[in-house]
């Protein structure tokens, strides 16, 4: 985890445990280390996957009162994320339907300001319509 209590906290779910750690290292420097990123990359066995209990260990690690947000890569990790807010069955953690490292990029800067939950979901979600160049 990175960053002190109540901001939102951000949930990285990939496949790969580098590409969860490189994109976090991105969050800490952008976030300036107000925002508590966690990561649930690859296996338990460090394999490429997506593993139940590393997300809802994630969930536990962000969470520092102001709500998680869930931001998977593609295919399993949206269900595997999926599974975990069916058992965790709080309305303060969301998975949002956003580009990975775009979505995770805005969603960190938003929450860095002290943002709701709703606003720093929102951010993630509108980065799928921000064009590169």
């Amino acid at each position: 985890m990175s960053g002190p209590g109540g901001s939102v906290g951000i949930v990285l779910v990939s496949h790969s445990a580098e590409l969860a750690a490189g994109l976090r290292t991105l969050l800490d420097q952008l976030g300036g280390g107000l925002v508590p990123v966690a990561v649930a990359g690859g296996t338990e066995d460090g394999g490429l996957g997506t593993s139940y209990d590393l997300v809802v260990a994630a969930v536990a690690e962000a969470d520092c009162g102001a709500g998680v947000l869930i931001l998977p890569d593609l295919g399993s990790s949206v269900l595997t994320a999926r599974a975990v807010l069916e058992d965790v069955g709080r309305e303060d953690v969301v998975l949002v339907d956003a580009p990975f490292v775009e979505g995770a990029v805005a969603a960190a800067v938003t929450a860095s300001t002290g943002a709701d939950l709703a606003a720093v979901a929102g951010s993630a979600r509108e980065a799928r319509t921000v064009a590169k160049f």
